[in-house]
C-alpha cells in the first residue's frame, strides 16, 4: 500500500520483489494520508476472506498464513484474531520498557488463548465478510490512526469493538507469532510520551462503543448513566483528574521525568482533554449513532441470526 508517499517506495518495492516469489506483489495507491484510509482501501480490493494487517515493522512467523487459516476455519464465529507479538529492539530497551511494553503492542509471555473485546493492530486478522456486514448496516469508522508524524491511534480498536458489538467473537491465539521491530528513536522517552498523548487524543471517539457495551438500566440509574455519558461530564472528569496532579503536570512540561509512569497517565489525560474539545460538536451525535446502529445488531444476536 502506497499511502501518499513522497518518494519512490511503490516503484522500488515492485523492482525489488523477486520474480519467482510464491505470491505476486500488487502496489495500491491511497492519496489520503492516514493508516485507516490505507487499510480500508486494502480491505475493499482484497480478493480473499481472511485479511491480516502486517506493517513493514511486523515480522510474522513462516507458518503465519497456515495458522491463521486453520484457526479462523475452526472458529467461524470469530470476526478477528491476533497473535503473540514480541519486541525486536534495535538497541537494548530502557529499564522502563518492561512495564509499558503493551503500548508498543508487545504481549506478555503468560497470556493464554482467550476471547477479548479488543485486539492489537499488529498482525490483526479480520474476516472480510464480517466487515462487509458492518458496512451494510451503516457502520463507519471515525478514527484515521497514524497520520504522517501524528501518533494518533485506535482505528484497529474501533474495528474490533464494532465487531464485538455486532456479535462476533475476538480471539487471541498465542501460536500466531510475530516480532515488532522497534528502532532506537521509538525507544526514547519523548516518543513514548507522544504515543500516550496520541492514544488519549483518540480515546473519545471510542467512548460510544464502551457505553453501548454496558448492560441496560432503568429509572434513576439510567438517567444518571446518560448524564455521565455527556460531553460535559466527560470533560469535567478529565479536568478533575488533571487538577489532582497539577504540580506534576506543570513540572512535566519542563522536565522529561523519564521512567515515571504517572507522566504517561498525565499525557493520556491531556490528550483525551484535547480530543474531547475537538469532538465537542459531534460527541453526543456519535454516541447516539453507535447506540442506534448496534441496538439492531443486539436484537439479531438474541434471535440467533448472528454468532454468539
Amino acid at each position: 500500500m502506497d499511502n501518499a508517499s513522497s518518494d519512490a517506495t511503490g516503484r522500488l518495492a515492485q523492482e525489488l520483489w523477486p520474480q519467482d516469489a510464491p505470491a505476486p506483489l500488487r502496489v495500491v495507491h491511497e492519496a489520503r494520508l492516514g493508516l485507516a484510509y490505507a487499510r480500508r482501501l486494502g480491505i475493499s480490493i482484497a480478493r480473499y476472506e481472511l485479511l491480516s494487517f502486517v506493517d513493514d515493522d511486523n515480522w510474522v512467523s513462516r507458518d503465519w498464513v497456515q495458522l491463521v487459516w486453520e484457526f479462523m476455519s475452526e472458529h467461524p464465529e470469530a470476526g478477528a484474531c491476533s497473535g503473540f507479538c514480541d519486541a525486536e529492539c534495535e538497541i537494548p530497551p530502557p529499564g522502563w520498557f518492561q512495564f509499558i511494553s503493551e503500548m508498543y503492542s508487545v504481549n506478555r509471555p503468560e497470556e493464554k488463548l482467550e476471547q477479548r473485546a479488543a485486539l492489537c493492530g499488529a498482525g490483526l486478522t479480520l474476516r472480510k465478510s464480517a466487515l462487509l456486514e458492518l458496512d451494510k448496516k451503516g457502520f463507519r469508522t471515525w478514527l484515521v490512526d497514524r497520520q504522517g508524524m501524528m501518533l494518533t491511534a485506535g482505528e484497529d480498536s474501533e474495528l474490533c469493538l464494532a465487531l464485538h458489538l455486532a456479535g462476533w467473537q475476538l480471539w487471541y491465539e498465542p501460536r500466531l507469532r510475530l516480532r515488532h521491530f522497534l528502532p532506537a528513536n521509538r525507544l526514547e522517552w519523548s516518543y513514548l510520551r507522544r504515543l500516550a498523548r496520541g492514544a488519549g487524543l483518540s480515546s473519545p471517539a471510542l467512548d460510544g462503543y464502551f457505553f453501548a457495551m454496558k448492560p441496560k438500566r432503568t429509572g434513576v440509574t439510567r438517567l444518571l448513566r446518560r448524564v455521565r455519558e455527556t460531553w460535559s461530564w466527560q470533560l469535567l472528569s478529565v479536568l478533575r483528574k488533571l487538577s489532582w496532579q497539577l504540580l506534576k503536570l506543570v513540572s512535566s512540561l519542563w522536565s522529561p521525568m523519564e521512567g515515571d509512569i504517572g507522566v504517561l497517565h498525565l499525557e493520556r489525560q491531556s490528550g483525551r482533554c484535547l480530543g474531547l474539545l475537538q469532538m465537542r460538536r459531534h460527541y453526543g451525535a456519535r454516541i447516539r449513532e453507535i447506540r442506534t446502529l448496534f441496538q439492531q445488531s443486539c436484537w439479531l444476536r438474541r434471535n440467533g441470526q448472528l454468532p454468539n
